[in-house]
């Protein structure tokens, strides 16, 4: 194994600190998300007879991995860097979800390798929802264009008495 290895494998079992959401699972934040998935089910808008097991009105599956925004009154990145001809629009707040930066890739293109979501039940109106983060595996390959390095990042998001929505694991492609 090489240096370059070891000085990575430092990283697995990193953990965030839990992130809240600066909003809660709110009525107009639904709607717009399912007009934008283009999916308007009854059982996001208001009590029904389909949302009725659930407790009420939910979100879609997947809203809550979209609510970690900008808070009011918080630096805005893009602002920050719009004199910065380095700035590659990339903000490690996005991309890593409280997570150290993993130095030794530091200047490494990033690619999306893909996406693994487990649900576990909806998010409710109302309900605050935070994220904790974890580097799962972080692992070299060699190919026919050269050398990278897959990093798996695994995200629970839960609900404000602890319970699990949805678990994801995140893998980036890093190469020079």
């Amino acid at each position: 194994m090489s240096s370059f290895s070891e000085s990575l494998k430092q990283y697995v079992g990193m953990q965030s600190e839990a992130d809240v959401a600066c909003d809660v699972v709110e009525r107009g934040g639904v709607r717009r998300y399912a007009q934008a998935i283009m999916n308007e089910d009854p059982i996001f808008s208001a009590p029904c007879a389909n949302n009725a097991r659930y407790g009420g009105p939910v979100a879609p599956p997947l809203y809550p991995t979209h609510m970690f925004r900008r808070a009011f009154g918080a630096p805005d990145p893009i602002q920050m860097n719009a004199h910065n001809p380095d700035f590659d629009g990339i903000v490690a707040a996005t991309t890593s979800q409280g997570l150290p930066e993993i130095l030794p890739l530091k200047g490494y293109a990033l690619l999306n390798g893909g996406s693994e979501i487990e649900f576990f039940r909806y998010a409710r109106h109302g309900e605050t929802i935070s994220v904790r983060a974890r580097y799962a595996d972080i692992s070299e390959k060699e190919t026919s264009k050269g050398p990278i390095v897959l990093v798996v990042t695994e995200s629970e998001y839960r609900n404000g008495e602890g319970e699990l929505l949805i678990r994801t694991r995140r893998t980036q492609i890093r190469r020079k």
